[in-house]
């Protein structure tokens, strides 16, 4: 058991007592707004605490630490929140957009077709699925796959931060029209700026189409390579099919 968790178990015996007391008749010790608010509804996410990673020492406890997550109204219909996956270290970082229905019942990131798809990209760069790290912006699957909104976007924008502060990778692909919005900024246009290096907190970031746009336009495949080229060009990765330079 970590430091968060001997915490968080000392504040449940600590309510337990309190509602004990209360119910024998005893009298109630003075206690803050907020701690009557936790004994009235259970512990609540403190976003301002997740900001400055007061309790997220790694990807693990930060995990946790959101899994219960109900700050916007996509926690309402989930099934499961889909954190990420990938090696903690991870030089490369794939983000997405928001989990699909697929991702959603999975609870693991790009797992449907637009998933495979993904994994034949990284496949084509000599690398493998295990060796990125792969996250979405938003943690929850919007209903009827609609695109994630501003409010929600501005919710878990935080949690993504997080993410990428622990593994602090060489660099970012933002994959994606909302991804890039997300994070370079909201007049981004994919069809005009993919393929150009920009920048997210310091770290090179590589803005691309989503892989459900190639299975639909499968034309723009050759750009997704050209940029991903750029992305191999700086991680020192040469082509495994012997195409680059």
């Amino acid at each position: 058991m970590n430091t968060r968790e001997e915490l968080m178990d000392l504040l449940d015996q600590v309510k337990r007592q309190l509602i004990n007391n209360q119910e024998i008749g005893l009298d109630a010790p003075i206690l803050s707004a907020n701690s009557l608010n936790y004994l009235r509804k259970g512990l609540q996410l403190d976003k301002e605490a997740l900001k400055e990673n007061f309790y997220c020492n790694n990807l693990e406890e930060l995990e946790n630490f959101i899994s219960t997550c109900d700050q916007c109204k996509l926690s309402k219909e989930r099934k499961n929140i889909v954190f990420g996956e990938g090696p903690p270290d991870a030089r490369l970082v794939f983000v997405g957009e928001a989990p699909g229905v697929d991702e959603d019942l999975a609870g693991k990131p790009f797992v449907g077709q637009a998933g495979k798809l993904l994994t034949d990209i990284i496949k084509a760069m000599g690398l493998t699925r295990d060796e990125v790290y792969i996250c979405n912006i938003v943690k929850c699957h919007p209903p009827h796959n609609r695109d994630p909104e501003q409010d929600e976007i501005k919710m878990c924008l935080p949690f993504l931060e997080a993410q990428i502060s622990l593994i602090k990778p060489e660099i970012i692909c933002a994959i994606g029209r909302i991804s890039a919005q997300s994070l370079v900024h909201k007049d981004f246009k994919i069809t005009r700026d993919r393929g150009q290096w920009q920048s997210f907190k310091g770290i090179p970031l590589m803005p691309t189409y989503h892989p459900a746009y190639l299975l639909r336009y499968p034309q723009a495949k050759r750009s997704v390579w050209e940029d991903m080229q750029e992305i191999m060009k700086k991680l020192g990765l040469k082509d495994p099919r012997g195409l680059s330079d």
